[in-house]
């Protein structure tokens, strides 16, 4: 019987202010709750903002701790983007938190390739991969310049990641073209997220297995929400 999971991409407005940006994606994460996702898929950095290492802490921890709050409440999943302290004078490392439908947060995943700015004077490099399931679907989590090390798309192939959460804040147009390219080597669902002031480059939404856009959000830079239903059935059998 094929496996179906609706997920929910977000292209949203970014600020330097979490309690701004936690608000934003609270009222997209209803939203795709009355919309039967079960999964939301957050851009990178959408509730610290992308500031590097100048993040005032506590106002970011309480708003995703509001989020996972949320997540419970709905009961849906979420993949929120964020800055992950460490401890001075280690800079943060640029992340995707994975939080459960019941409001636990399960895994978090670390930007491993950092371009040359972000490694100077940004962030610290992550190491591992993360894969995680919910409803019989498997997930593997990615952001930005990482669209361009093709191995560690191979990787989550590998181990038989249905999907790849692939989150950025870059403006580039070329993301659009080598995402494509990732879903379609890897024959996986790609969701992409980004924020909404980036989407005349690359919009938020699902490429299809095939390499084509299922669905993307608007490339006007407003703020949007993706609906996808993934079904098994469609998968190509990977040699």
């Amino acid at each position: 019987m094929p496996r179906r999971l609706r997920i929910a991409t977000v292209q949203s407005p970014i600020t330097i202010n979490p309690a701004a940006n936690g608000a934003t994606l609270r009222d997209l994460m209803r939203r795709a709750y009355d919309e039967g996702a079960r999964l939301v898929h957050m851009p990178e950095g959408a509730v610290s903002g992308h500031t590097g290492g100048d993040v005032d802490w506590k106002p970011l921890g309480d708003e995703l701790a509001e989020i996972a709050d949320l997540a419970a409440g709905l009961g849906i999943w979420v993949v929120a983007g964020s800055h992950h302290r460490l401890t001075p004078p280690n800079r943060p490392h640029s992340s995707l938190y994975v939080i459960s439908d019941q409001g636990v947060l399960v895994d978090r995943y670390d930007k491993r390739y950092l371009p040359d700015g972000e490694l100077d004077e940004l962030f610290t490099p992550g190491r591992d991969p993360v894969t995680f399931t919910v409803d019989g679907f498997t997930f593997g989590l990615l952001l930005c310049v990482e669209v361009n090390v093709p191995e560690l798309w191979a990787a989550y192939a590998e181990a038989g990641v249905d999907c790849i959460l692939f989150s950025s804040y870059a403006e580039d147009p070329m993301f659009e073209l080598a995402a494509r390219d990732r879903a379609a080597t890897t024959m996986a669902w790609v969701s992409v997220s980004v924020p909404a002031r980036v989407s005349h480059a690359m919009p938020a939404g699902v490429i299809g297995p095939h390499g084509d856009w299922l669905a993307t959000g608007n490339r006007s830079g407003l703020s949007d929400l993706v609906l996808v239903d993934l079904d098994d059935s469609v998968l190509p059998t990977r040699s």
